[in-house]
């Protein structure tokens, strides 16, 4: 009877590499706090309650980052991503720290100066370790060391083009050494397990539509008796997505198609971000928008503003503020009638207000009430909406979030009258494109291309 083979742990699975990087970091915060009292008092003899205060904060860091997750595998992650998680860690464990001293009465008796230099040197060395080992990994991966293969099953989309490609998929720890075209019938499925024993890959990638989810099925039934790793990597080409992630939704696992970036934090701070800059903004132009209504006044009967209702987030409808720019006229109900070429309705003044963009100014006072933001899709008319939103695919989209008072659809020339399909097309295309990617940095983006090239409008009537 032929002998089983005794089972030999690695030393990585005897002591998990997750392990040495916590002591590390526990280490850490020790050398940083005996560095930080020689900083604060010049000598390195802590006291008890210092030694005591740094042992404790080592065990509250390690735990936070445990929590966080930095202990987990990082392969696949980008760099930046483990670079926020470090810092969510070290904070939060800077805020037990705070709390446990306010509640226990006891941070008189240490030096603020002495904390801080313990978490600022602490997390520093601790940013510099991940650095350290990132750049290593980096290396040997490069030199294709340290990757774990992948076999690609490939439907023809994208995501397993780019796959395929390995373009800076060495950097994430992964090498695709095989692709198979997918094609589910019985022999495709007895090629494919064999392929995989062949190769002995670490990973089996499954790049396929959502529609093929009988044929997943398949595959994973057909690899039930190998231990390889299975993953499913969705072809979205047939589906318009808009901010689409993974959620964890009342104890379940949520693939989010379709969901607005505006939730949350990034919630707070662009309300924030409206009204900083709305108070400034408003502050600086209220001299112009008092210039503007006294010659509004002066050159044409009727109000100064023109009210209008528009569609705001999530398709409520709100009054937007503009100042008049024509002669106060009577559209037929339900219709809105949009400014051409040599149109008789646009005054002198009103002419000048929609060529230098000046006539949307009041917009500013929609934004501090919230019903707008500074950056964000341009509001368009109820019927403008109703007339669109069957001929434009995801044209309602664009109301997940604050409409705005400039866009990146206007900094990038689709402004003014939108008289044919395509431009509408196109106006809502890279509406959309900036709510999949937006940030504080691509707003102050918009407003810095907005002030130098956005305000003059050749094609405006």
């Amino acid at each position: 009877m032929q002998a089983i083979p005794r089972y030999q742990p690695t030393f990585a699975e005897r002591y998990p590499v997750p392990f040495f990087v916590a002591l590390l970091d526990f280490f850490i915060v020790l050398v940083a706090g005996f560095l930080a009292h020689y900083y604060r008092f010049g000598n390195l003899d802590m006291g008890g309650r210092y030694n005591n205060a740094t042992v404790l904060t080592a065990i509250v860091v390690v735990l936070c980052l445990g929590v966080g997750g930095v202990y987990g595998s990082q392969r696949g992650y980008a760099f930046l991503r483990q670079f926020s998680v470090l810092l969510a860690g070290w904070l939060a464990a800077a805020g037990i720290m705070l709390s446990i001293t306010f509640f226990l009465k006891v941070s008189e008796n240490y030096s603020r100066i002495w904390f801080s230099s313990m978490l600022v040197t602490g997390g520093g060395l601790s940013l510099l370790l991940r650095v350290m080992v990132f750049l290593l990994l980096r290396r040997l991966r490069a030199s294709g060391m340290n990757l774990k293969t992948v076999l690609l099953v490939d439907s023809g989309g994208s995501s397993a083009s780019q796959l395929s490609s390995g373009k800076n998929l060495d950097e994430y720890g992964f090498k695709v050494i095989h692709s198979v075209p997918f094609n589910l019938d019985e022999d495709w499925l007895q090629s494919l397990v064999a392929k995989v024993d062949e190769l002995g890959v670490h990973e089996v990638w499954l790049c396929l539509p959502l529609s093929e989810g009988g044929g997943i099925r398949s595959i994973m039934y057909a690899l039930r008796h190998h231990t390889v790793a299975v993953r499913f990597i969705p072809e979205w080409d047939d589906i318009p997505l808009l901010n689409h992630k993974v959620s964890h939704i009342a104890g379940f696992y949520s693939l989010d198609l379709s969901c607005s970036p505006m939730d949350g934090p990034p919630r707070l701070l662009k309300r924030l971000e409206d009204l900083v800059l709305g108070v400034v903004i408003s502050l600086l132009i209220a001299p112009v928008c008092l210039l503007i209504a006294i010659a509004i006044k002066l050159t044409s009967a009727g109000p100064v503003l023109f009210k209008q209702y528009r569609t705001g987030i999530n398709g409520k409808s709100f009054k937007v503020y503009k100042f008049r720019s024509m002669v106060v006229h009577r559209e037929s109900a339900g219709s809105v009638t949009q400014a051409t070429k040599n149109d008789t309705r646009i005054t002198r003044v009103g002419a000048f207000l929609r060529r230098t963009s000046l006539d949307e100014l009041p917009q500013f006072f929609n934004v501090l009430q919230g019903r707008m933001s500074i950056v964000g899709p341009r509001p368009h008319a109820l019927s403008h909406n109703e007339y669109y939103k069957d001929l434009v695919e995801s044209y309602m989209q664009r109301h997940k979030v604050k409409p705005g008072i400039t866009g990146w659809a206007q900094v990038s020339g689709y402004r003014g009258e939108t008289d044919t399909l395509e431009k509408m097309q196109k106006r809502v295309e890279y509406d959309l494109w900036y709510i999949d990617n937006w940030s504080l940095w691509l707003d102050l983006k918009i407003i810095f291309m907005t002030i130098f090239k956005g305000f003059i409008n050749k094609n405006a009537y």
